[in-house]
């Protein structure tokens, strides 16, 4: 399926300004605005965590595949979206995220 039918899978953001990434040792590592350009990169992990509880190397396989045609392109060209860079940062060195969620 492509990214945007995934999307529409998924639960509603609405309520969401923003999810920090806190890393293992506890420490902010990046944020996510709900933005134009952002706001499926806090659908998908907002719907990773709250299945997984974190964003683990199994959310992180499942991430990529929600990405769907992004991911590829993510492949081809490091660096240009950083939240699937992310997730294949997680699935290589087995260190994921906790996600919090700023109310909006």
């Amino acid at each position: 399926m492509a990214f945007a039918d995934n999307l529409r899978a998924l639960p509603p953001i609405a309520h969401i300004a923003e999810l920090q990434l806190i890393d293992t040792d506890g420490q902010l590592a990046a944020t996510i605005p709900n933005t134009p350009g952002k706001a499926g990169s806090v659908t998908v992990y907002n719907a990773l965590a709250a299945k997984h509880g974190s964003i683990n190397a199994a959310a992180a396989q499942e991430g990529l595949e929600l990405f769907a045609e992004h991911t590829e392109d993510a492949r081809a060209h490091p660096g240009s979206h950083p939240n699937i860079d992310r997730l294949l940062q997680v699935i290589a060195t087995g260190k994921g995220y906790e996600v919090k969620v700023i109310a909006a």
